[in-house]
């Protein structure tokens, strides 16, 4: 029997129970992965609630990194032994073990630890499609990431400075602020006790910004629009804070013509060969030394309630893995 985290009633942290489950052998296209590590994302608690909804009973978390034990028929690209790591459905990595699908899979590249691999992959394909696809950062833009202390956040950060770009943020308390500065954010602004929208506008000369990236929802969505140029893109890929409200789609029209997407990482990597090219691009920048992985908080798999807690009490930053 191999132990899980499953829940079989929607809720908070407590519903989550650490289960026996049988693991079959893989079937066809299929690899069995034995976690060294798994990866905690926010994603994991919208599931968990019911926000985004599950068949009960149901596994947990979309993120992990280990070791290939057994290999289904028609895979020629992976081995038993290979290291590998996913950030991809069905949840499920919350377990010791358990079977996926060989292509939502890469191989770890020499160099990278399996706890960095863990703490990377959906943060980091994240932020490769916001600033590498959805609107390609370059030098001389000045740019919005909301949560910029947070796991996603602190990528962006380093990722965007390096390509040139000025780094605007919002952090909740000073520490954060200072966690942000350190990672490449040029203005951490301290959304508590200061004016987001007033903030960017001042520190733009009233130019505003071609985009914002915000993770957060409800709380931020209107001033987040504030904040846009003529044609500026909002980029809404999270509700940290709830679920953003009907919109009047004049409004669009009304702040200048504005851009609106609500993206997922699983439509950019829609394709083993996009995969691997996002992969390969994530890979190099860690390689280069331009991101470095903050792995801030660590729990035992067994106590993912209490990482759940941490996380949606704000209590976390940068990365958080659970380890088996």
């Amino acid at each position: 029997m191999t132990k899980a985290i499953r829940f079989h009633q929607t809720g908070g942290p407590e519903v989550l129970s650490w289960d026996d489950v049988d693991v079959a052998d893989p079937g066809p296209g299929e690899i069995r992965v034995r976690h060294t590590v798994v990866g905690l994302n926010y994603i994991d608690t919208y599931h968990r609630s019911g926000l985004y909804p599950l068949p009960l009973p149901s596994g947990i978390g979309m993120e992990g990194a280990g070791v290939v034990d057994a290999v289904g028929q028609g895979v020629s690209d992976l081995a038993e032994g290979d290291r590998v790591a996913y950030a991809a459905g069905p949840p499920g990595s919350y377990a010791e073990a358990r079977n996926i699908e060989a292509a939502k899979v890469v191989k770890i590249p020499g160099g990278v630890d399996d706890k960095t691999a863990a703490a990377m992959m959906l943060k980091g394909l994240t932020a490769q499609y916001l600033i590498r696809q959805i609107h390609k950062v370059q030098s001389g833009d000045t740019i919005l990431i909301h949560a910029a202390a947070g796991g996603v956040g602190l990528i962006v950060c380093q990722w965007a400075k390096s390509l040139g770009a000025t780094v605007i943020g919002t952090v909740g308390n000073d520490a954060k602020a200072d966690l942000a500065r350190a990672n490449g954010c040029d203005h951490p602004i301290i959304y508590t006790r200061e004016d987001f929208v007033a903030k960017v506008n001042e520190i733009t000369d009233g130019a505003k910004l071609p985009v914002v990236y915000d993770s957060i929802g409800a709380d931020t969505f209107n001033g987040s629009l504030d904040c846009l140029q003529a044609r500026g893109i909002m980029v809404s890929f999270g509700q940290a804070s709830g679920p953003i409200p009907p919109v009047d789609l004049g409004v669009f029209a009304q702040k200048g013509s504005l851009y609106f997407t609500r993206p997922t990482l699983f439509n950019y990597a829609d394709t083993p060969e996009n995969l691997r090219a996002m992969s390969d691009d994530l890979f190099a920048a860690v390689a280069s030394g331009a991101v470095k992985i903050s792995i801030d908080q660590t729990f035992a798999l067994s106590e993912a309630r209490a990482a759940h807690e941490a996380l949606e009490g704000r209590k976390t930053t940068g990365s958080t893995i659970l380890v088996p």
